[in-house]
Formats: structure tokens, C-alpha cells, sequence
């Protein structure tokens, strides 16, 4: 039976879910602290990833743990204050490392990315997020044949297994593909299959008006004011309390500000990253988003320019912003790229949600009845989102899932 629902973020994991819910009947209303897209979904590659089948596990290799320890890189960056309060989750990420651990949770994984595509188109097909979407793929590119190599054996073998689409490039094909280039890489591999975004926050917007066009509100409230009433729950908004039978937190690395309140505090913790938006110099191009692996970061272009995005920062989640990796990656950018000005003059930061096991939390909250767990997707919540939304709403109609959802349960932490 359709029922009353609180959806609290209105991200692009919280924006698909408000939508799926409405689509089946559902009284839904969406609320943020702020308009709908403006969190970590604002600033992210731009990317559907129908590739990244594998989620990032933490390092391995002790020269590679060294190297971030030092803590001189473009592709991680850490505050010192903020490790104790780090080491907990961080460690349990260790340990779900393990290769035998890290091949189950892959698995699992990749059961949500392989179903990616699909599920943005349908909700952008036949709207105008439809020429958001460029069906163009990404590069990354690498300087010598053991990585190179090595890269291709991970991406034949995502091809057997998942479905993966790629196209290797010799040095030659990367600078026929990308002849703004300006330095030349040994070669690459061309995702083939993700869709390029031209306007990540302008894809929120654009799904949070298929939402409201369905009959779904947004409002701005407080989602830490979440409490029970009764048999319901009420947030204070804009427009006063409000009240639904059920809710469903879709905060990304903000969630455990409401659920650790209602008795469920899983060791989450936040990635916090950078983009800032570049013009080109002169006639150059970037025909299609290029990851260059010895640099460690992302150029892709987009509506407002070149966005030049970072690694991971892992500092406290309410920290004010240290753009130490935009700083660092800059000067690189320009010796790969003709960057010319930037466009605007402070940084974009957000911070991405991940959990040790690094998936997602999908489903019920335990101990709090009509409370459902909608976080957690790390890198992937752009990505994911309409997947997300269609699998909680099956859940929450009673229904089988199109995914079996036991690997996403709120309760196995």
C-alpha cells in the first residue's frame, strides 16, 4: 500500500529514490538543508561508470603505503588531526582488503554497477537530461608498459566476468584522440561504455524535476530535527513540521548525524575531495574525460570548463577546506593540458561517504521501525543513484528486489 515517506537528502541518491518512490504511488516529500545537487554530487568526474566494477580498495603494497604516508602526493592527503578518529574505519578498509575479502565484496559490488546504465537512462530518456549525457567514455592513460600491461590483464578480465567494454591505445591512438595533449603517455585504455556528464548538478536538477512533475515536494529543512511521533516521524522544514510513516536517510557521509541518534552508528567515513574548472587555451580540446595515472587525477570537460578533480582528502567531515591537492595537481594539469585561466576563484569541495567493507547501506535501519538506510556509495553515489532508488523502493513495497540486497544490509555492521 502506498504510504507517506520523509526522504532526507536530495542528492542524486536521494533525488532517485524520492523519484522511484513517487513513480509507485508513494506521498514523498524530499528535504535538504539546501537545493537539490549541491552536496557531493555537485563535484565529482561527471561520470556513469558502467566500468568500475571493482570498488578502490586500500593499498597493499607497502612501498605504496609508504608513499602516501609521507604525505606529499596528489592522489590522497591526510590532517593529522583527524587519524584517531580515522583509524578505526580505516583499518576494517585494511582488512576487507585482503584479496579472498575483497573478491566477495567485489562481487557484490559489482552487481549494482553492471545495472548503472540502464537505470539512468530510464529516467532520462525522453527529458532534457538527456543531452547531458555523453555516451563518449573515458581515457586513462599510463607511462609505461608494466603498469600499462598490467591494467589490461584487470580489464580483460572485467570484461569476462561483467561485461566491461574497452579499447586499448597505443601512444599513437592517445594523441590522435586527444591531440591537445602535451606530453605523450606509452598508451591507454578507453572505457568505452560510461557516460560522460556535462553538468552533474544540472542531471540532479533535471531527475528532482521528474520528481516534482510526479507530484513529489522538496523542501528546506533540518534533518537532524528527525524524530517520532506516534507511529510516524516529523522534520522541522521551511514550511513547518512535517510528518510521513517512514523515512529514508540519503545523506551520504552526513547520515550518522541523524541515524547515530536513533541507535545505529556504523563506522562510516568521509573522502573529501576538490574540482575547479579551467578554460583552454587558444583552439585546444578535450574531446573526452583523460585520467593520466602517473599524475593521479582527472581532467574532464564539462559545461563550465575543464574540471580538474582530485584524489582523496581524509580529514574531518566539518573541517573548513584545505585545497592542498588542487594546488599540488595544478602545475602538473598544465604540463598535460594548455589550462588557461580558471574560471572561478575558490575550489568546490565535498566529502564522499565510503564504509569499511566499501558498499553501500541499503535497507532497513535496524531497531527503528520505517526508517530505511539509503549511503555509504563512496565514489559511486552519481553513479548509483537511480539503482539505489529502484532496489530501496522494491524493498520498501515489500517486493523481490531486481538485486538481492543481503550484501547492502544496514545491520551487518
Amino acid at each position: 500500500m502506498p504510504s507517506s515517506v520523509i526522504v532526507l537528502g536530495a542528492g542524486m541518491v536521494g533525488v532517485s529514490v524520492a523519484l522511484h518512490l513517487r513513480r509507485r504511488g508513494h506521498d514523498v516529500l524530499l528535504v535538504d538543508r539546501q537545493e537539490p545537487g549541491l552536496g557531493a554530487s555537485f563535484g565529482n568526474g561527471g561520470l556513469i561508470q558502467r566500468e568500475a566494477v571493482h570498488p578502490h580498495p586500500f593499498p597493499r603494497d607497502m612501498s605504496e603505503i609508504l608513499r602516501i604516508a609521507r604525505n606529499k602526493s596528489i592522489d590522497a592527503y591526510y590532517h593529522w588531526g583527524a587519524l584517531p578518529g580515522l583509524a578505526t574505519p580505516l583499518l576494517r578498509y585494511w582488512w576487507n582488503s585482503e584479496p579472498q575479502r575483497y573478491a566477495r565484496i567485489a562481487e557484490a559490488y559489482a552487481k549494482l554497477i553492471e545495472t548503472c546504465l540502464d537505470e539512468h537512462y530510464a529516467i532520462a530518456r525522453g527529458t532534457d537530461a538527456m543531452p547531458l549525457l555523453r555516451p563518449i567514455g573515458w581515457i586513462r592513460m599510463f607511462s609505461d608498459e608494466v603498469s600499462f600491461n598490467h591494467a589490461l590483464a584487470q580489464a580483460e578480465e572485467g570484461k569476462r566476468l561483467h561485461g566491461v567494454s574497452f579499447a586499448a591505445m597505443d601512444g599513437q591512438a592517445l594523441a590522435a584522440a586527444e591531440p591537445s595533449l602535451l606530453k605523450a603517455r606509452h598508451g591507454a585504455i578507453h572505457w568505452t561504455d560510461p557516460v560522460s556528464v556535462s553538468d552533474p548538478h544540472g542531471l540532479v536538477m533535471s531527475y528532482a524535476a521528474r520528481f516534482k512533475e510526479a507530484g513529489g515536494r522538496f523542501l528546506i529543512g533540518d534533518a537532524t530535527s528527525i524524530g517520532r511521533v506516534g507511529n510516524g516521524w516529523r522534520v522541522q522544514t521551511s514550511d513547518g513540521p512535517a510528518e510521513a510513516e517512514q523515512v529514508v536517510v540519503a545523506l551520504g557521509a552526513f547520515a550518522n548525524k541523524v541515524t547515530k541518534p536513533l541507535g545505529y552508528d556504523p563506522p562510516t567515513f568521509g573522502k573529501r575531495g576538490y574540482h575547479k574548472h579551467f578554460r583552454l587555451q587558444g583552439n585546444a580540446v578535450l574531446n573526452r574525460p583523460v585520467l593520466d595515472t602517473e599524475s593521479a587525477f582527472l581532467l574532464a570537460p564539462m559545461r563550465a570548463g575543464v574540471r580538474l578533480t582530485t584524489g582523496a582528502e581524509f580529514a574531518g567531515i566539518d573541517e573548513a577546506p584545505t585545497p592542498v591537492q588542487l594546488a599540488r595537481a595544478e602545475p602538473v594539469a598544465r604540463t598535460l593540458l594548455p589550462l588557461g585561466n580558471a574560471v572561478e576563484r575558490e575550489p568546490w569541495m565535498g566529502v564522499r561517504p565510503c564504509t569499511p567493507d566499501m558498499l553501500p547501506i541499503i535497507g532497513q535501519l535496524p531497531g527503528q521501525q520505517g526508517v530505511w538506510c539509503a549511503f555509504g556509495h563512496a565514489h559511486q553515489g552519481f553513479t548509483l543513484g537511480p539503482t539505489t532508488g529502484r532496489l530501496l523502493a522494491e524493498m520498501m513495497d515489500g517486493e523481490t528486489p531486481f538485486i538481492d540486497p543481503a550484501p547492502y544490509r544496514a545491520d551487518r555492521f
